[in-house]
């Protein structure tokens, strides 16, 4: 190769300095080499030290610009090197660099580097440009005559000399440059450099299916977007299913953004960005739309496997009830699109059109409404209610006309005591009870408080009203008195209140429990079941001051508990042993069984031993029944409705008066009860 001279001009500037130290003159000569820039890229050239092969100048300091034609590296090399040598090349050096990168600094003399070869130093760069600059100081000591340095323009392997791979899949060299190629399916961007995918518009159709990253599992391409749309029929909603172990995207950075993400859209829905080693989301993904976009993008670097997403179509569901007052067939828990049903008017309603008709069929709809939903299911029209003499009927509901559902009360002309109870209504006073006193030394009862009460005048002793045909009353009591003088709606069974006042029940006949064992009174210790019924001739007609009490019920509710309170009423003995006339109330509450068991009967000994059952209540403390209470109630406010009371006991003996009293246990004797009702009378309306 024959090395090409580029004549380099040089401008020589003379200065005369003149420095007054006494009459001492001195003279300078200084020279300023221009830096000479190629006008053009070179193949090759030759570059040589000021004077060469002379002795190059002190103080100089000259660069020369190397450029070659792009997609060219450099091969600079000297053949000769003959500089002042110094420690770091600090007085005399030649310096290569590129940018802000020095290649190489050159100082001192240079031997060729192999037999037979004119090179002593060389550099081989993978630029197209290069700076090459010389300097040397104010003197040197010895000849020194500079250097002969060449270049040429070379090939580069832009493929491999690089860090960083100029294309993101295939490279292709040849001279003087390269060009980038991409895989089958993939389309080169206008960088020239990046391959994508022609990933997008997609759009799956079918009820469920499967949607993969490209390439997955293997590695997703980089620098795209793919966009893939699911869009199922009206009526259907998107849901996705992704499991953790089929997504792997590239992690987030460390401020927590996503470089490559998957994102969904459905209607005003999003979710995502996703990216990471797992599925972050949830598992199960439910839009509320038919159609689904799916967005995945990916920048130049890192790729990994992917992800893969399961979908299906959900059908749209439909309400339970197509319109009011009907029922459909058939009966689901869920109607889902398509669901035929048929719709049919409750008991007292009808479809009024140009006809009348009573049910038609529906369709679920793909808007998630009921085809012919604008009909409508309205009251049958009853007709005018009946009239009743002496009445006047009043509309007590929101309609105002004789449909169903309308309801009516007929408002007697008569005052409220002529009015006669059917048994609808039982335990509620019209007197409310308000103190807490003892029977034994308590309060004198209102009238009203205690409408159920019965009175008995021979032989002195007390009942209770459960409908307008039956009393019920202790056992003991009617032993010798099978039709007892009864009286009811009365507080003061003085001779005339007796007369004016109170209402005359004469009884028809008179039922004992069958178990009652039938002893002498004046050394009987068993009470058990002490419960009977007297059956009235006629009805007796319900008012303010006379109406029954109820029975208990059979469910749980009905069980007592200690510390329960209840009402007793009487006109027994009170403290210095005399009947009062007037009736006297009281409130206890349940004990445990025990309580009584701990009194001593008045006048027994040690032997005696009375009997205690399951078939008693023990109740009160200090509060108490006396002689002359027998067979009345003990009234206990019903749990299942808190306005009425019922009769959870009948009062039937105790140990000592003011302490504990034994009361009969209703609820025992419920089936009994109703058994001896009914069959000794047919219509009777019994309360339940």
């Amino acid at each position: 190769m024959h090395a090409v001279r580029m004549d380099i001009p040089w401008k020589v500037t003379t200065e005369l300095h003149q420095l007054s130290y006494g009459r001492i003159t001195q003279l300078y000569l200084i020279f300023f080499c221009l830096p000479v820039w190629a006008e053009a890229a070179s193949m090759y050239g030759e570059i040589l030290s000021p004077n060469y092969p002379q002795v190059y100048p002190n103080d100089v300091k000259e660069s020369w610009e190397i450029q070659v034609p792009s997609g060219y590296g450099i091969h600079l090399y000297f053949t000769h090197l003959d500089l002042e040598p110094s420690q770091n090349c600090e007085y005399d050096f030649v310096k290569i660099t590129w940018g802000d990168h020095i290649e190489g600094v050159l100082c001192g003399q240079k031997k060729p580097r192999a037999p037979g070869s004119s090179i002593v130093e060389e550099f081989h760069v993978p630029y197209n440009t290069l700076t090459m600059s010389f300097q040397s100081d104010f003197s040197n000591e010895e000849r020194f005559t500079g250097f002969a340095a060449y270049y040429v323009a070379v090939d580069l392997d832009e493929c491999t000399d690089f860090v960083e791979e100029p294309c993101s899949h295939y490279c292709n060299n040849y001279i003087g440059g390269y060009f980038c190629t991409c895989p089958p399916d993939y389309f080169l961007y206008e960088d020239n450099k990046t391959c994508g995918v022609n990933c997008s518009g997609n759009v799956l159709t079918e009820p469920s299916g499967e949607i993969a990253s490209p390439n997955y599992p293997n590695q997703y391409p980089e620098n795209s977007r793919c966009e893939y749309r699911v869009a199922l029929s009206p009526g259907y909603f998107v849901v996705l299913t992704i499991r953790s172990e089929d997504f792997d995207v590239e992690p987030a950075d460390s401020n927590g953004t996503c470089l490559d993400s998957l994102t969904l859209v459905s209607g005003k829905q999003r979710f995502g960005p996703y990216c990471g080693s797992k599925f972050p989301g949830p598992p199960v993904i439910k839009t509320r739309n038919n159609i689904l976009d799916i967005i995945f993008q990916t920048d130049h670097s890192v790729q990994h496997k992917g992800w893969k997403i399961r979908y299906y179509g959900d059908p749209i569901t439909c309400p339970t009830t197509v319109i009011l007052n009907s029922v459909l067939d058939p009966k689901k828990d869920r109607y889902i699109l398509k669901d035929n049903v048929k719709v049919t008017c409750v008991e007292g309603y009808e479809i009024v059109r140009w006809d009348s008709i009573m049910s038609f069929h529906s369709s679920c709809q793909d808007n998630g409404e009921w085809s012919n939903s604008h009909l409508s299911c309205v009251p049958v029209n009853c007709g005018d209610p009946p009239p009743v003499d002496n009445a006047q009927v009043l509309y007590v509901s929101e309609l105002h006309e004789p449909l169903y559902k309308a309801a009516v009360r007929y408002q007697c002309d008569a005052p409220y005591y002529t009015l006669e109870n059917k048994g609808d209504v039982c335990g509620v006073p019209s007197n409310p009870i308000k103190d807490k006193a003892r029977i034994f030394g308590g309060t004198r009862a209102e009238r009203g408080n205690f409408p159920w009460q019965v009175y008995f005048n021979d032989p002195r002793a007390s009942g209770v009203l459960i409908s307008e045909r039956w009393v019920m009353t202790a056992a003991h009591v009617l032993e010798g008195y099978e039709k007892p003088t009864m009286y009811a709606g009365v507080v003061d069974v003085g001779r005339e209140s007796l007369e004016w006042d109170a209402e005359h029940l004469i009884p028809e006949a008179s039922f004992i429990h069958p178990n009652w064992k039938e002893e002498p009174t004046e050394t009987r210790t068993d009470f058990d079941n002490d419960i009977a019924l007297v059956k009235l001739r006629d009805p007796v007609k319900m008012g303010p001051n006379i109406s029954p009490l109820c029975l208990p019920g059979k469910s749980p509710e009905y069980e007592l508990q200690e510390g329960t309170l209840g009402y007793i009423a009487g006109w027994g003995q009170r403290e210095r042993g005399k009947l009062p006339k007037d009736l006297w109330k009281a409130q206890i509450p349940v004990v445990n069984m025990d309580k009584c068991r701990s009194v001593k009967p008045e006048g027994s000994d040690d032997s005696v031993v009375f009997l205690f059952t399951d078939n008693m209540i023990c109740a009160g403390g200090g509060k108490d029944s006396c002689y002359g209470d027998s067979g009345g109630a003990y009234a206990i406010q019903d749990p299942l409705n808190d306005t009425r009371y019922y009769v959870a006991g009948l009062i039937s003996w105790g140990p000592k008066c003011g302490t504990f009293g034994l009361y009969t246990k209703v609820v025992r004797y419920l089936d009994w009860i109703r058994e001896t009702m009914s069959k000794h009378e047919d219509s009777e309306a019994w309360q339940k």
